[in-house]
């Protein structure tokens, strides 16, 4: 037995909550994301401290509410220096006193709250409280003050009509420094997902479902600049990009705030973050101008009028001075507001126009289940819902947008940051004869990874399809040299000297969309007449052996040919899923069978003339993802390709879906115990960031392409043949998902992930009267529903009712059929995914 698989078989037999106490505290569960469309809310940001955020909220404020009947929602979600400094108290007092100097004819109610504090701030403000204690040394302060500005129309009568102003503060420290500093000295540390779910509650949903009426705008105020760390620890322009709320960023109209201003503002955009309009106070530097050219006219960039050096009036003539800039500012962001809006309740039809889905019937896919995708916060889609009232909810991607995806909030942040770097430093390059070290340490990551102890070539394509195009000219190539059909040096040209070389498969595979890749696996609904015209299937295809959970219990289900040669019971059931891997298998009864089996089948193949031969071997590694999510018994395949070698048939493992841990492993070859010749690797490699895929190949292959003719060499490539942007993608997704710094479910000195679906729950699944079996597999867990006939197979739409349903419970999925899979990423919590199957079992329960 191979060290990997003992030490898997070994991982698998602990105790499965003890796995799961370890390392959960590097975890944070995030809130589930849902706010309103019904009414603008935008985020208050700042190039830097002190630069008015503020004065900017509070003019807002004046300018909004000078007419009844609206609501203006004021939210501060981090304070220091509290109580004696308070924002959501300056905001308060400040239209109140603005409100009195020019009397509308309506009435104003104000409120001002502010609702959690650490000890020392809450004890500057009510001492010797107790039993209000949240934990973390915060505690609920509950602190409330509010007032009625009576309006009066002109006989001085009050008026029917209302507006509010609502200031909250949601946390509070004492002492006046960064928030993450204060948090540590107060002993009053607030997590990100304890912050978010907290603003969630203040945003007021329920308030608007139960039909609040009138205008209402709302404002969350930041605290210092837009990279200003958080409570804890966290940057805030992370902290709050889970809710992507459009930004108005307060510029620096100061000496050296150009560069400052600028900074901010693509501090924002690399995070996905719409600004919408910069506010800069007027310092007489005119750096309005700079800034304007460089956002290139598309962000308006408004002016303030200079603070005054005495504050007299207590700034009401300020802000009498600056009401048409903030008249001007908030109908900028409505008009931002609406366009938003209306583009994203305009986007389903739009879609159902001029789109064309891959793998979609369109006639099936009514206008109101096109899912609007707003955009992604790590794991989760941010997605525009129409209920009550237009809503952007979250799902959780359990589709691994295609099984690209496995990147967390802050590696999504690392990989935009690095390929803006790679696209300003190279944009593209051509490759062919040219070397640049994106695509240097990539091919070096690789090597010394996936392709270890094999592999000495990377050949870089585009996508998984075209790897797979790529392997089968090199598997061939080297099938025609190994068994001299051409020369050494020049490749025969002449009719009576060709072969027909054929491809051995399993039924059940996928390798890819583009003819010849098609052409490599078995007849499918991929490949029927309708698909692909031209469609022979260039090879042999054989009948894989598989394994699934069936009622609780592992089992391995053989092809008629095989099971007629009576195999021992017991090599048929396992009850722990590492015995399935354990290379002891090789010495059993049934490995004598797969042998033979498969002896017979390659002795079938080649026909009397030698005409006809098998010129390469490929398999996707244990699972085969787009046959139905089917787990291929890894004895089968070691047996398999020992066959093919020992026939010198070059062996290429499809890795496009299996790869880069998304079994558990960086490579599935770990898991059955033998390397290939070629093997194709995508999807994952990058982070799902942006397109790339490699053919990686033994120096024995290589070989095979070199000679004196350039004729020779291997005649293929792509405009974009390994670009640097996704070089630096898989760059960066290779060494995240491999260090366990960074990956806290990397365990065993880096070489498995630990298990991430709770083994207890996925038995019960699969005693359920309404699934046939279960694969559970590193990131994967997928279960096919029992269903006859019609309703079962890729065509189905047996499931269609249940996905709609979980679709509702914030898992987006798309079923393979009658089969539905959830899949994370390798760095998701187990908490994470327990979460995920409890709510797939509730819904199994109903069918």
């Amino acid at each position: 037995m191979s060290p990997t698989t003992t030490l898997f078989a070994a991982l698998l037999r602990r105790n499965h909550h003890h796995l799961l106490r370890r390392g959960l505290s590097t975890h944070s569960q995030p809130p589930s994301i849902e706010y309103s469309l019904a009414h603008p809310i935008y985020t208050i940001w700042a190039a830097n401290t002190s630069l008015g955020k503020t004065l900017v909220s509070a003019g807002l404020s004046t300018s909004f509410l000078s007419s009844s009947n609206r609501k203006f929602l004021y939210l501060k979600p981090v304070q220091t220096g509290f109580p004696y400094d308070s924002d959501s108290r300056f905001v308060y007092n400040k239209y109140s006193q603005f409100f009195s100097l020019n009397k509308p004819e309506f009435s104003v109610f104000t409120s001002n709250h502010v609702l959690r504090a650490s000890v020392p701030a809450s004890n500057a403000v009510v001492r010797d409280e107790t039993g209000r204690s949240c934990g973390n040394g915060v505690v609920n302060l509950g602190f409330y003050q509010e007032s009625r500005l009576r309006g009066t129309s002109e006989n001085g009568e009050m008026m029917e009509g209302y507006s509010r102003l609502v200031c909250k503060t949601m946390y509070g420290w004492k002492e006046a420094l960064s928030p993450h500093l204060v948090a540590e000295r107060e002993n009053a540390r607030v997590e990100d997902a304890e912050l978010l779910g907290m603003l969630k509650g203040c945003l007021g949903i329920d308030e608007l479902e139960s039909g609040e009426k009138g205008e209402v705008l709302c404002v969350i105020e930041t605290a210092g600049g837009v990279a200003s760390p958080g409570p804890s620890g966290s940057l805030q322009c992370d902290l709050y990009r889970p809710f992507r709320f459009p930004a108005i960023l307060v510029g620096d109209g100061r000496l050296g705030g150009i560069s400052g201003t600028i900074s901010a503002y693509e501090s924002l955009k690399l995070r996905g973050y719409d600004v919408v309009a910069v506010v800069v106070e007027d310092h007489g530097l005119v750096n309005e101008g700079p800034i304007s050219s460089y956002l290139r006219r598309r962000v308006p960039v408004l002016v303030l009028p200079p603070i005054p050096k005495e504050m007299s009036n207590n700034l009401m003539e300020w802000f009498q001075e600056a009401l048409s800039t903030f008249h001007s500012l908030q109908e900028i962001m409505q008009s931002a507001f609406l366009e938003r809006a209306s583009r994203l309740r305009n986007m389903p039809r739009k879609a159902h126009d001029i789109f064309w889905w891959p793998f979609t019937q369109h006639k099936l896919v009514p206008e109101e289940n096109v899912t609007v995708i707003d955009s992604r916060c790590g794991e989760n889609f941010a997605v525009h819902k129409v209920n009550k009232v237009d809503l952007i909810t979250q799902q959780f991607d359990a589709c691994a947008s295609w099984w690209t995806q496995g990147p967390d909030a802050t590696l999504q942040i690392e990989l935009a940051r690095d390929v803006g770097y790679a696209t300003a430093r190279y944009g593209h390059v051509m490759f062919p004869e040219n070397v640049y070290e994106p695509a240097l340490e990539c091919a070096e990551l690789l090597l010394e990874g996936v392709g270890k102890g094999w592999a000495s070539r990377v050949y870089f394509s585009d996508n998984g399809s075209t790897a797979i195009e790529i392997a089968l000219k090199m598997a061939l190539r080297k099938f025609l040299f190994d068994h001299r059909i051409v020369s050494d040096d020049l490749v025969a040209e002449s009719a009576e000297s060709r072969v027909e070389l054929k491809v051995l498969a399993l039924r059940g595979s996928y390798h890819g969309d583009t003819l010849g890749a098609m052409e490599a696996q078995a007849p499918s609904p991929y490949t029927g007449f309708y698909q692909q015209p031209w469609y022979k299937g260039r090879g042999h295809f054989l009948d894989p052996p598989t394994v699934a959970m069936c009622d609780g219990v592992w089992k391995l289900s053989l092809p008629q040919e095989i099971e007629t040669q009576k195999p021992n019971i017991e090599d048929l059931t396992f009850s722990l899923r590492e015995d399935i891997f354990k290379e002891s298998r090789d010495n059993s009864n049934l490995s004598e069978i797969y042998h033979s089996y498969i002896r017979q089948a390659l002795q079938l193949l080649m026909d009397s003339s030698g005409s006809t031969r098998t010129g390469a071997l490929i398999i996707e590694p244990v699972i085969q993802g787009a046959g139905g999510m089917e787990m291929v018994d890894p004895l089968f395949q070691r047996v398999l390709v020992k066959e093919c070698r020992s026939q010198k048939i070059p062996v290429i493992f499809d890795e496009v879906f299996t790869g880069f841990w998304r079994l558990g492993a960086e490579s599935a070859t770990e898991f059955i115990c033998c390397k290939p010749d070629i093997a194709c690797y995508a999807k994952l490699m990058t982070g799902g960031i942006v397109p790339l895929a490699v053919t990686l190949a033994s120096e024995a292959v290589f070989e095979a392409f070199v000679g004196d003719s350039k004729l020779q060499a291997l005649l293929h490539g792509h405009s974009y043949t390994a670009h640097a942007v996704g070089c630096t993608a898989a760059v960066k997704s290779i060494k995240w998902f491999k260090d366990s710094k960074t990956n806290p479910n990397l365990i065993s000195e880096a070489v498995l992930l630990r298990e991430l679906w709770d083994s207890d729950l996925v038995r019960q699944i699969s005693l359920l009267p309404a699934v046939h079996r279960v694969v559970v597999l590193g990131t994967l867990c997928a279960l096919e529903l029992r269903a006859e006939g019609s309703d079962a197979g890729y065509a189905s739409l047996y499931a269609r009712s249940l996905i709609q349903k979980l679709r509702e419970d914030g898992i987006y999925m798309r079923p393979l059929g009658n089969v539905i899979y959830l899949m994370c990423g390798p760095c998701t919590s187990p908490e994470s995914c327990s979460n995920l199957l409890n709510k797939v079992y509730r819904r199994l329960e109903e069918l």
